[in-house]
């Protein structure tokens, strides 16, 4: 069978079971197995059991479960809630101070997590409530939550840039490294836009009443709030880029430092830890399914010699390099908006890294383009993940159409990070190149 076939019907197969709803592991396993055994007769299903175990043989996977542990721990622990009040106490007094506070408190949690979902979960229980009973508009306060949890897909600890390090075989550290500065960016960003548009017009964000504020000085002491978290980030990064942990061995002073934290708090409890457990299982069950099956696939369009064929396709059109970068972060973008992150890590990494390669671009800043593209996917409707937390624990009255308005602005500033790093490279790889060389 052709490389051109074999393409299409990979390919086309994948679509169209997409379309029925099946889960996204089992649509692309069974496509890769069912055209090995036509391609290849039943000898080659031998593939998958190889591909498995080499699969589950990863050291680098094993930080997974525990970066999720880490996460659980923190978004039971209360350490969102001392968060909020700082920043309820120090920023409410002034227009648009709460949805700043919130996308702080996202930062902050970015650094510690390592995925969106926890900080989105607890900030849309804590800061949603709040800010829509100052008088908050729903754009604003909705937006601002969903955009800030999706900084724990960029800012590190990151499980989306661990994935894409095992499959494109690029330094899990370097990506860390590379990913701080631009999830900062859009920090900044998105601050920048919340205080601008609610000064013009400030019936969007109201400061909170005189009678509420807290005197400066009597929210000194709540800084207290920031030592847990900011302990768990400088532990797991700086135990890495220092190079005295691997990330698997990062992750795991991670999910000590954030048990550690729970205890302190006094929310250490058997309920915790069983759920925390079970929700670790959960995640990482789903996602190790989508790796090994990903691996079937990608092994077989190899084995067919798919890259090879995308490379001389793409050289066929004599096109300039920058313009092959741009179409593959408008696919991304489109397939952001129909697909999960690791799947599309696990199909399309496989296929651009030798494109990028022959290019001569850099791996690891591709790598940061990569996740912030994936980090707009959780935005972008209709399958943006935040988009589901949101509604999961917004109040009644916040339907899925405000949930869609409230991240159209956040979306755009998301896009508007992606350029500047893409013209300015030096954002994703002058920290990556300080720590670990050129």
């Amino acid at each position: 069978m052709s490389t051109e076939l074999t393409t299409v019907l990979l390919f086309g197969g994948m679509l169209v079971l997409l379309s029925t709803g099946a889960p996204f592991a089992f649509v692309i396993g069974g496509t890769a197995l069912i055209l090995t055994w036509v391609i290849w007769g039943a000898g080659g299903l031998n593939m998958a059991a190889t591909q498995t175990l080499g699969t589950m043989r990863s050291t680098v996977l094993l930080a997974l479960p525990l970066f999720y542990m880490m996460a659980e721990f923190l978004e039971k622990s209360g350490i969102a809630d001392d968060l909020y009040e700082l920043m309820y106490n120090l920023f409410g007094r002034i227009k648009g101070g709460l949805a700043v506070g919130t996308v702080l408190v996202c930062t902050i949690f970015a650094a510690c997590a390592g995925i969106s979902g926890a900080a989105t979960v607890s900030m849309g229980l804590i800061a949603l409530p709040s800010m829509l009973k100052r008088g908050y508009d729903k754009r604003i306060a909705c937006g601002c939550i969903s955009a800030g949890g999706a900084l724990g897909v960029l800012i590190p600890p990151s499980v989306t840039f661990l994935i894409y390090g095992v499959m494109a075989d690029v330094s899990v550290g370097r990506l860390f490294a590379g990913g701080l500065l631009p999830g900062f960016l859009l920090s900044f960003l998105f601050i920048a836009y919340i205080l601008i548009r609610c000064n013009v017009s400030p019936l969007l964000g109201p400061a909170i009443p005189v009678n509420e504020r807290v005197p400066l000085l009597k929210v000194i002491p709540q800084f207290r709030a920031l030592i847990l978290p900011i302990g768990i980030a400088v532990a797991v990064m700086g135990s890495m880029l220092s190079g005295m942990a691997t990330p698997t061995e990062a992750a795991a002073v991670g999910a000590v430092g954030a048990g550690i934290s729970a205890a302190v708090k006094g929310r250490l409890n058997w309920r915790l830890i069983s759920e925390s457990s079970m929700e670790t299982l959960r995640l990482t069950a789903m996602v190790l399914w989508i790796v090994v099956a990903a691996s079937w696939f990608s092994t077989l369009y190899n084995g067919m010699g798919g890259p090879a064929y995308v490379k001389e396709l793409v050289q066929s059109f004599g096109l300039n390099r920058f313009v092959v970068l741009i179409a593959i972060q408008f696919l991304l973008i489109v397939l952001g908006c129909v697909m999960e992150t690791t799947g599309i890590i696990m199909i399309t990494v496989p296929i651009f890294i030798p494109l990028i390669l022959m290019f001569k671009f850099n791996p690891v800043w591709f790598g940061v383009l990569f996740v912030m593209n994936m980090e707009m996917g959780f935005l972008t409707p209709p399958f943006g993940v935040n988009l589901f937390y949101m509604k999961a624990v917004a109040p009644e009255g916040v339907t899925m159409l405000d949930l869609y308005k409230s991240i159209m602005p956040f979306v755009i500033l998301q896009l508007t990070g992606l350029v500047i790093v893409m013209l300015f490279p030096q954002i994703a790889l002058w920290l990556p190149n300080t720590i670990f060389g050129s």
